[in-house]
């Protein structure tokens, strides 16, 4: 069964179009739901894996047109290549706006803020 940890998993391929780092490890993630598509080709066949829905809500660092639609786009090619992967949704939401506050340790690291003591320190 796909899990909301496979597909976070997954993410981790895509990367944020401003700031070199994955929208994970940024906290640009906001929520997950995964549930069964009945509807899906192959539904209810045996042997043909289930199928699912999967709703993702995604804050931005850029909040521009171009931003949304290539986050947009890496989200659905990625989830594309999951088996049990069927219809994506993709909800870009404005609030709570993005923060640095968000971003992981990993991503901190990623983006070389942890150990430089001439960067200011993301808490």
């Amino acid at each position: 069964m796909l899990t909301e940890l496979n597909i976070q998993d997954a993410l981790r391929d895509c990367f944020d179009p401003v700031l070199p780092c994955n929208i994970v490890d940024l906290g640009l993630i906001r929520s997950i739901t995964v549930t069964p598509d009945p509807e899906a080709p192959g539904a209810g066949i045996p042997g043909v894996p289930q199928k699912h829905r999967i709703h993702i809500a995604l804050a931005l660092t850029s909040t521009t047109d171009e931003a949304a639609s290539q986050l947009s786009a890496q989200i659905a090619n990625r989830l594309a290549g999951l088996e049990e992967a069927g219809r994506t949704e993709i909800e870009i939401v404005t609030e709570p706006a993005w923060s640095p506050l968000q971003i992981t340790p990993a991503g901190r690291r990623t983006l070389g803020l942890d150990g430089n003591p001439s960067l200011v320190q993301i808490r």
